[in-house]
């Protein structure tokens, strides 16, 4: 079977969506299907045709304001007349997934939103409502919608309408194996977050916070537009000093970081899923997150708490000292409220879609 995977970016550019359909395309391949991912790279930094891991690569130069939107009409043309059998489109937020739709002909369509049905700014929060219009139509043309949480199924049939038999809900899977990791030391008092730098994701009630926490270290991981006004904020609050700014580590770094850390703390407003989360928790780690979005399908009081007011930081710090004294154990895994699968376990169910009959 030939399989198109179209994306608005792909590897080696990083994101949530880049890595899911890295891990989906690679297994595909093991497993002897033929894959392409079709993408944009806004950057021109990236060869346009290229082969990774077995997955073939082919990107496209995109228009795209404020990291976002990736506007390339030319990926229409191209996957029109490619002979592909199926497509599968990914990220309703942008516009690769509706040149995909337009372009199905006789194909089958398969489509992974990623909706939490909001912009992650007020003005593209504005733009979401005439959207619609247009990305509505990458819902309907779809033989199936793959939603990755309970969450993410329930906004896309309130707001498109979409029946049960169309939907599939599907969690973002993980690389069990690669968290078993021995000999980390946790450190108790170590805060950590694995996140891109938005103001919705809640970084900065976290620097808050740590004003009200004696001895605590922050760990923060990523970079985004956010990253300015965060770095002012902790030089403002005094705290600049225990928290360490890391980006682009080695897997391998990272993995170390998610055991070491004695709680790990994401309290972005709307997520479809939040797969740092499920990281953190496959590590032995307890979590906080804020009770908004896919992230309340963690929550089991257990090893995954949560926050109603993120940002009351006075409460924040509370949690943040109770949590971090707990242990927890792999086998402590909340599998009564969201199964967190193996990425072999996802494709399974990939693959399953993609022989079922439009």
């Amino acid at each position: 079977m030939k399989i198109v995977q179209v994306c608005p970016r792909y590897y080696p550019d990083i994101g949530g969506v880049e890595t899911h359909v890295k891990e989906i395309s690679e297994r595909l391949v093991k497993r002897g299907f033929e894959v392409e991912v079709v993408c944009t790279d806004p950057s021109g930094k990236h060869p346009k045709e290229d082969v990774i891991n077995g997955v073939n690569v082919r990107r496209f130069r995109s228009v795209a304001p404020y990291d976002a939107y990736f506007f390339a009409p030319q990926i229409y043309f191209y996957l029109k007349k490619a002979k592909w059998e199926v497509i599968h489109a990914h990220n309703y937020h942008a516009l690769p997934a509706f040149f995909a739709a337009l372009a199905k002909n006789d194909r089958k369509f398969v489509f992974t939103s990623h909706y939490h049905g909001r912009g992650h700014t007020v003005l593209r929060n504005i733009l979401h409502k005439p959207y619609k219009l247009f990305g509505s139509g990458i819902f309907k043309k779809a033989d199936r919608v793959i939603c990755v949480s309970l969450y993410e199924k329930e906004r896309i049939k309130t707001n498109f309408g979409l029946s049960d038999e169309k939907l599939v809900c599907v969690p973002n899977g993980i690389n069990l194996e690669e968290f078993r990791i021995k000999g980390s030391v946790k450190n108790k008092k170590t805060i950590l977050y694995v996140g891109r730098l938005e103001r919705y994701k809640g970084v900065q009630h976290i620097i808050r916070a740590l004003s009200y926490l004696e001895n605590y270290k922050l760990v923060i991981i990523g970079k985004g537009p956010y990253e300015g006004e965060l770095k002012k904020l902790a030089f403002s609050s005094g705290v600049n000093d225990r928290i360490e700014w890391l980006k682009d580590l080695s897997r391998e770094d990272l993995l170390e970081q998610y055991k070491s850390a004695g709680v790990f703390v994401f309290l972005s407003s709307f997520e479809a899923f939040g797969i740092t989360v499920a990281e953190a928790l496959a590590s032995g780690t307890p979590c906080i997150v804020a009770e908004t979005g896919a992230l309340k399908e963690f929550i089991d009081e257990r090893i995954c708490f949560g926050l109603r007011n993120p940002e009351n930081v006075n409460e924040l710090a509370e949690k943040i000292i109770e949590v971090s004294k707990r242990e927890i154990n792999l086998s402590d895994l909340p599998k009564d409220k969201i199964k967190i699968k193996s990425w072999d376990e996802v494709v399974d169910e990939h693959e399953k879609i993609y022989n079922i009959r439009s």
